[in-house]
Formats: C-alpha cells, structure tokens, sequence
C-alpha cells in the first residue's frame, strides 16, 4: 500500500459517520477495479442550506486535495469539473 496511514484513515471515517450531530455527509468511494461510488445526503432539503453546505464539503475537499498533491486549487478545480462532467447520477 503506498500510503501506510490510508487504513487508518478509512476507520476513523467510518466512526465519525455514525456520529448523531453530523447535518451533511459526503463519502466518495473508489475502488481498485475503477468502480466510483458516492453518499451524499444533508440534514436540509433547503435549497440555500444544501448550496452552503455543498461549497463547505467541495472546499474542505479541494484544499486538501490541493495541498497534498503539489497542485493548485484552480488546477484540482479544473480536473473536478471534468471528471463530474463525465458522471452519471445513479
């Protein structure tokens, strides 16, 4: 496994899911084969709430992604917008 801490991570994001006090949660899933799963569900049917709370989870996500692969945000942006193109809702 090239990253020794990806287990751990995978526990404590599973405990921290089945908090009671979350309002939104987020979990992308993908598998070895390039199978992509993704869980997305809010605490809000609002329409304002959910785009808060959409901006909140992408940032959170971007930062990190940005940070940890030597990129920018615009370019992580740029590559998210072309990948979520390219999926379908199932």
């Amino acid at each position: 496994m090239a990253n020794p801490r990806f287990d751990e991570l995978r526990e404590e994001a599973a405990a921290a899911v089945g908090d009671d006090d979350l309002r939104s949660v987020y979990t992308g899933l993908i598998h070895e084969d390039g199978q992509h799963e993704y869980y997305f569900g809010n605490d809000t049917e609002e329409a304002a709430e959910l785009r808060e709370t959409a901006a909140v989870q992408l940032g959170m996500m971007l930062r990190v992604l940005a940070d940890r692969s030597d990129s920018s945000i615009d370019e992580i942006t740029d590559l998210a917008v072309e990948r979520a193109e390219e999926m379908q809702l199932r």
